[in-house]
Formats: structure tokens, C-alpha cells, sequence
């Protein structure tokens, strides 16, 4: 499959009144046309942030200070703001982590996806408004013609993040980031949710990014998957060999504290497994690999020196002084 999205390097800093700090720290990644790459991680690790910035909507007091972001071989950081601005939604488009603090209370739903239609593809408001009943029913919501004219808060969870999934693919991108998706929904939703972003990214071809603290989703919809620690990232590979054959201590951490991969191996009065610790701070300083302090095969050079994000096996890379050494 061609490469449709090569991050290289990327920082992204926020000045604040303790000082300047790197939500995104130096990360690489590379996604092609028509996969799911799935971005994991604990929350506060920089998976939003690492979206906003693929978008050019990091907040007024961050900026990108290093790094590309190719999409189909442009650079996105070199183009003008009216050009990023015309890709948003027509070819990159974003579903957000919240759809109730996304979407605007005082517009009804049809509105809201007519107006994108109407920014991208100049349509008169009567076509643009027969596009988003169509949106509406391509994404599962009963009665589209009816419910276009309903507001936000008189569609459930599950429903307005349909809306929301219809809003981002109403002029057809090639690139969909999805924040958290099927975050507070229950687990019948979920899997509705995830069906139906598979179903129109292979009706469609395009790419999703799927941005999950949740292991499971990833396993269910991802090709390829990032492990995310503090801004960076530690792992990358195929799923299949992240959950088979899991190399940093980190990605080994996150999967044994899953309930349902580790309850059958527990024994009467032993207790599911944690990482001990805690994420470094925003304001932290770490030195070496940011992982080392909560690491039970930390070593001496870890403490000191970062290790690189290393391809240890084919399409397999871990940043580890374990593998880097070796």
C-alpha cells in the first residue's frame, strides 16, 4: 500500500508560566492508504496532542518547533494557513474525543454537517442539506430526514458520535483521525462504533488514525499499532506482533494489566498486575529513557542516555536500551 502520512521527528511545546514543556516529544511514524494505525497509550501521553498537530489545531500557546508531517509527500508545516484550512475535512478530517463539546448546542445536526459540505464543496444550502440526510443515514442514525432537524442533546452518546463520524467523512477525506471513539459508551455501542468506521474505511479507502487508551479496541480495528509514553513513542509494529510478542517493559506493562488477558492465569489471592509508578509530569525533566524509574529491567545507561527508536525485527521498532545495546 502507498505511504499516505510520515510523521518524522515531531515536537510540539507549550509555553506556560513554569516554563516551555514538549507534549510531543520527537516522534516518527508512518501510515499507508487503507489501514488503521492505532496510537496507544495512558491518558496525558500526547495522543490528542499528536493529532492537533497532524491538523494544525494545537492551542494559541503551542507551537510545532521541529519536525514534518508529510501527507501524500506535502508538507503540511510549509503550507499556508488557507491551504491547511481546505484540507481539513476535505481530505484530513478529525472525529473529536467529546462530540458533546464538539458539536454547537444551538444548531440542528443537519445544519452543522451542511455547513462542511457547503465550505469543501460549494454546493447550494438545499444540496448541501440533501448530502447531510445522506451522511446521516450512512452512518446507521433512523429517520435521517426527521433527526437532521434535531439538536445535539436530543441524540444519545452513541448517536452523536455517529453524527460526529458523519460530519468527518461528509466530503469523503482520505485520512480520518478518530480521538477516543468509543470513549463512555458501553460496550454494545463500542463495537457498533468500531464497525462502522471499518465499513467506511474500506468503502471509502482511506486511512483512520485511531487514538485509544483501550488495548482491546486496538486489537479489534488495528493493523498497525504506536505505544505512546510521555510524548514519545516506545513501540511501534504490526498488531499481531505487539500483543504476540510485546518488547519494551512499558508495552509488556499495559498488556498484563488487562483484566481479561491476565484473570486466567491468577491463582486464589493474587491480584491483577500494575505498572508501579507514575507518568513523569508535564514539568519533569527526565533524563535517559522517561520509562527508567518505573522499569524492573533498568540498567545504568537508561538513567543517562535516551535510547532511539530501534528496528530490532522487520517493521518492528522499540526505543530500549535493551534492544539498542544488543
Amino acid at each position: 500500500m502507498p505511504l499516505l502520512l510520515e510523521i518524522k521527528d515531531l515536537q510540539t511545546a507549550f509555553d506556560t508560566a513554569q516554563g516551555r514543556i514538549n507534549a510531543v516529544n520527537g516522534v516518527s511514524l508512518e501510515v499507508n492508504s487503507g489501514e488503521t494505525m492505532g496510537i496507544v497509550g495512558e491518558s496525558g501521553c500526547g495522543k490528542t496532542m499528536l493529532a492537533l498537530s497532524i491538523m494544525r489545531l494545537i492551542p494559541a500557546n503551542g507551537k510545532i518547533i521541529n519536525g514534518e508531517i508529510f501527507f501524500s509527500g506535502m508538507d503540511l508545516l510549509k503550507i499556508s494557513d488557507e491551504e491547511m484550512r481546505l484540507k481539513r475535512g476535505s481530505e484530513i478530517a478529525m472525529v473529536f474525543q467529546e462530540p458533546m463539546t464538539s458539536l454547537n448546542p444551538v444548531f440542528r445536526i443537519g445544519e452543522q454537517i451542511a455547513e462542511a459540505i457547503r465550505l469543501h464543496q460549494h454546493l447550494p444550502a438545499k444540496q448541501a442539506m440533501e448530502l447531510s440526510v445522506e451522511q446521516l443515514r450512512e452512518v446507521g442514525i433512523p429517520d435521517p430526514q426527521k433527526r437532521a432537524m434535531d439538536y445535539p442533546h436530543n441524540f444519545s452518546g452513541g448517536m452523536r458520535q455517529r453524527v460526529m463520524i458523519a460530519m468527518a467523512m461528509s466530503c469523503h477525506p482520505r485520512l480520518m483521525l478518530a480521538d477516543e471513539p468509543t470513549t463512555a459508551l458501553d460496550v454494545t455501542i463500542q463495537a457498533q462504533i468500531l464497525d462502522l468506521i471499518s465499513g467506511l474505511k474500506q468503502k471509502n479507502k482511506m486511512a483512520v488514525v485511531l487514538i485509544t487508551h483501550d488495548l482491546g479496541v486496538v486489537a479489534e480495528a488495528a493493523q498497525k499499532v504506536a505505544v505512546m509514553y510521555a510524548g514519545e513513542i516506545v513501540e511501534s509494529a504490526a498488531v499481531e506482533k505487539i500483543f504476540d510478542n510485546p518488547l519494551h517493559p512499558y508495552t509488556q506493562g499495559l498488556l498484563e494489566s488487562v483484566p481479561a488477558r491476565c484473570v486466567r492465569s491468577l491463582q486464589r489471592g493474587e491480584y491483577l498486575k500494575t505498572i508501579p509508578g507514575s507518568v513523569p509530569g508535564l514539568y519533569d525533566f527526565v533524563q535517559g529513557c522517561r520509562f527508567h524509574d518505573r522499569c524492573s529491567l533498568a540498567v545504568e545507561d537508561c538513567a543517562r542516555i535516551k535510547p532511539s527508536l530501534s528496528e530490532v525485527e522487520p517493521g518492528h521498532f522499540v526505543s530500549c536500551w535493551k534492544y539498542s545495546a544488543g
